[in-house]
């Protein structure tokens, strides 16, 4: 079945993200100057993203179901985004430049996360389509 020009199965849904990841990816590295430029603020480079990449990572999201192995396919992808927005930091210990953890990209990203957020897109679609009620099924088996 194609839904929005996406193929939808049950249970071969891994293809979908893994084809959805690997777009935003490469909007990912085509934007990689704009992520490590030094003259952009902060806030640009999340607008950049938000308006770029999410969209691509994004579509379609209202009809997968996600296992575990997937949502962490895509806190991965999000976490490497953000940490090309946030950069490094000093380590206040060692004085060493290091990554910034999980935790600390939460706390500078105020943005609900990516599984949040594709949860709760399922939730309106799942709402949108208990309001269709039966004119949903009205055209469907039914030959013109």
């Amino acid at each position: 079945m194609s839904f929005t020009g996406i193929f939808i199965s049950i249970t071969i849904i891994f293809p979908e993200i893994k084809s959805r990841l690997q777009s935003g990816n490469a909007c990912s590295h085509s934007v990689h100057n704009l992520m490590f430029s030094s003259l952009l603020s902060k806030t640009i480079k999340i607008k950049i993203c938000r308006n770029i990449m999410v969209p691509l990572v994004f579509y379609g999201c209202e009809t997968w179901s996600l296992t575990l192995r997937e949502e962490l396919r895509l806190r991965v992808f999000e976490n490497k985004v953000l940490r090309r927005i946030f950069g490094p930091k000093m380590d206040e210990v060692t004085g060493e430049c290091r990554q910034l953890h999980n935790e600390e990209l939460d706390d500078l990203y105020f943005s609900p996360n990516i599984i949040r957020v594709i949860k709760s897109r399922r939730m309106r679609r799942a709402g949108h389509v208990a309001r269709m009620g039966e004119r949903c099924m009205q055209g469907f088996g039914r030959e013109t």
